[in-house]
């Protein structure tokens, strides 16, 4: 992979950041203050597109990774930025995901009468200032400083309420985050740097930056703490932040499920287990099945404890936590479809979980309802809600012809790449969608073949404002497009193992 110097990695980040200067800026427009966010989503998805041709493989592309160092710290350890074709899944899926919450959430604000409005856009930019930071990280020590970022720009999105529901999901929040990063992430990453005398990640995923005489014992520690210590990943038992944070407004739940935070976690893992790792040393260590059990449990349990949640909410919430263990899954099965299914789902997850979120917050700023038990036929009177929640829903599943679909055929593939011991891993992965079926199917049942009680259907109930139905039906529809059209997403993912 030739290498080339290029701002534009570093542009991208910088433009979330500029945003979020300028919405505080304009605290006293509305109107402006929520143009200068659209306005910073949008150059920011423009700077990350402009930069697929350059990145983006052979025949599409010219296959490069784009980068720019700001300054060097000590040798080997420097903030700087890469853009490469793993950097691109994340970094294209989350900014346009970022422009339509951004359009959203203004509906869903001013809908409700939110308070603190600015702080809420500010703190919004800032999250993506930290995501794209990490999606664009050059180096283990950059990943690491934009990963606090987000955690610490989120609090105050996660406590927006100020009540003491809030504060106390806002304290878990920050607890679970910046302890596990400091108490296991942090020692990690000078361990590495001790030992290889560079935090810059590998330039392909197989090679890593461990020399071949390592010990075995003192890696398989260092990967354990990676492992546990990106709790934004929602791996058991590191997870209950996750559920806790439900108490934030609905944007901010589709922030931390889709746009950002839980992306960032897997992101994070799934960097360090391919880049500093790599798959040659993870196969040497029989590290990659041990992995896959691991979160193999998270998959299952939380698609359990899922099915027992009347709030939709919390439901998506705990579907959240067992589809991000697809991913390190997907990673860990060490073979070419088990990586593919693992990294596209990064985008196919994003778009369908935002999708339910942002479904899941029309109805509950039209009708005040959060339980699932009291939406028995509200699919009649918010049809388009419903059925983009149905499609999402799928994807979630893993039914054709949406984008989850994609994710589980090259998962089951991956792991009949595998040797004889696969078996348990195909029977995680079949069960683990009888699982989903479960708690997806009954909610759009109840919506469009459910009893109202009497009087109901005539309160004036109706489709949310067209600035929340808009952004709905258009991440249903790429939902839809990516299960279509996988090569869209694939192109990058393919490189990866390339």
């Amino acid at each position: 992979m030739d290498i080339i110097t290029s701002y534009k990695p570093l542009a991208a980040v910088l433009a979330a950041l500029a945003g979020a200067i300028l919405v505080l800026l304009s605290r006293r427009h509305p109107n402006i203050r929520e143009s200068w966010s659209f306005l910073a989503a949008m150059v920011m998805l423009g700077i990350i597109v402009s930069m697929v041709p350059d990145v983006a493989p052979a025949p599409y592309g010219r296959g490069l990774s784009l980068h720019q160092t700001v300054f060097y710290i000590l040798p080997g350890v420097s903030l700087s930025f890469r853009a490469d074709a793993f950097s691109m899944v994340f970094g294209l899926s989350g900014s346009f995901l970022w422009a339509i919450t951004v359009f959203y959430s203004a509906g869903y604000m001013r809908g409700l009468k939110e308070h603190a409005q600015t702080r809420f856009n500010a703190c919004f930019a800032l999250t993506l200032f930290g995501a794209m930071g990490v999606a664009f990280a050059d180096n283990f020590f950059t990943l690491y400083l934009f990963y606090e970022v987000v955690s610490i720009c989120t609090y105050p999105l996660v406590a927006h309420h100020q009540d003491e529901e809030g504060y106390t999901g806002g304290r878990k929040y920050i607890v679970y985050l910046t302890t596990a990063a400091k108490g296991l992430i942090l020692p990690a990453m000078i361990l590495v740097y001790v030992l290889t005398g560079t935090l810059d990640f590998a330039h392909n995923s197989q090679q890593g930056i461990f020399g071949a005489d390592m010990g075995g014992v003192l890696i398989t520690i260092m990967y354990a703490c990676c492992i546990l210590g990106f709790a934004k990943n929602g791996v058991m038992p590191l997870h209950s932040w996750l559920p806790g944070a439900m108490v934030a407004p609905t944007p901010v739940s589709a922030l931390l499920h889709a746009v950002a935070v839980v992306t960032v976690g897997v992101f994070c893992t799934t960097r360090v287990m391919l880049y500093v790792f790599g798959t040659d040393l993870m196969t040497r260590l029989n590290l990659g099945l041990p992995t896959a059990y691991f979160v193999s449990f998270t998959i299952l349990m939380a698609s359990v404890i899922a099915l027992s949640k009347d709030n939709l909410k919390a439901r998506l919430a705990y579907s959240t936590v067992s589809q991000l263990s697809y991913i390190i899954l997907g990673v860990s099965l060490l073979t070419v479809d088990g990586i593919h299914g693992g990294v596209a789902h990064m985008a196919n997850h994003a778009f369908a979980k935002i999708t339910l979120f942002f479904c899941a917050g029309a109805v509950f700023v039209m009708t005040h309802k959060k339980n699932i038990s009291e939406m028995s036929g509200l699919g009649r009177t918010m049809p388009i809600t419903f059925a983009a929640f149905a499609v999402a829903s799928l994807s979630m599943i893993g039914a054709p012809p949406v984008a989850g679909f994609v994710t589980k055929w090259k998962l089951l593939t991956g792991a009949m790449e595998m040797p004889a011991y696969s078996a348990g891993i195909l029977a995680v992965l079949m069960l683990s969608t009888l699982l989903n079926v479960a708690y997806f199917a009954p909610v759009t049942f109840k919506a469009f073949f459910g009893k109202r009680p009497t009087g109901e259907i005539e309160t004036g109930v109706k489709e949310a404002p067209m600035t929340m139905v808009v952004p709905i039906m258009v991440a249903a529809v790429i939902s839809v497009y990516l299960g279509l059209f996988p090569d869209t997403i694939m192109t990058f993912v393919k490189a990866v193992t390339g």
